[in-house]
């Protein structure tokens, strides 16, 4: 009998102590929730305030449509862009090597004339265009399997959107272009 008493007691505290231990979980949750809110808050005027310019307008759309909706970056126009990649020490180096030792050679063989139209494969931001325009070479057509405007259109180079004699010359500035394509065979083929 004392020991059902003794576990009729441990089993169901009284009322009493029910009652402090509901009150003192109903403040702590409380307690932390609004630690948590001060803290989201905080985190949230931080971040509006160092991620972005002062300058910078939020777009009204909840969501962006694809990842360029996204980007934070200025997009420069293509004139703007190849500009600044023909003021650069490294495309001046690359067109200077081509105009030095590559075209001299192939004007020799007479494969290469101001009036030759030209096909640039894996043509990258177009260096090799560039210099050949710079060389007096008035027809040059530059492809990559990603554009770069305005010197180097997108195309497959296993399927040239080009009938056959189109041009007088296929030249590759980058033989890993060509060498790294797919079907290297049917490359210009």
């Amino acid at each position: 009998s004392k020991r059902q008493q003794m576990a009729d007691s441990t089993a169901h505290p009284p009322p009493a102590v029910d009652q402090r231990v509901q009150r003192l979980a109903t403040r702590a949750s409380i307690a932390v929730a609004a630690a948590a809110t001060l803290f989201l808050v905080c985190l949230v005027r931080h971040a509006s305030t160092s991620c972005f310019p002062a300058s910078h307008t939020i777009s009204p759309s909840p969501f962006p449509r694809d990842s360029c909706d996204a980007a934070s970056r200025r997009v420069l126009p293509p004139d703007s862009r190849l500009a600044k990649l023909r003021s650069s020490s490294r495309w001046r180096r690359r067109s200077a090597a081509l105009a030095s030792s590559v075209f001299p050679p192939l004007r020799g063989l007479r494969l290469l004339a101001g009036s030759s139209r030209v096909l640039c494969l894996a043509a990258g931001a177009g260096n090799a265009v560039d210099a050949l325009h710079a060389a007096g070479v008035s027809e040059v057509t530059g492809i990559d399997l990603v554009d770069f405007p305005p010197l180097v259109r997108r195309a497959d180079p296993h399927r040239l959107p080009f009938s056959d004699g189109a041009f007088d010359l296929i030249f590759s500035d980058d033989p890993a272009g060509i060498s790294g394509a797919l079907f290297p065979a049917r490359v210009a083929a």
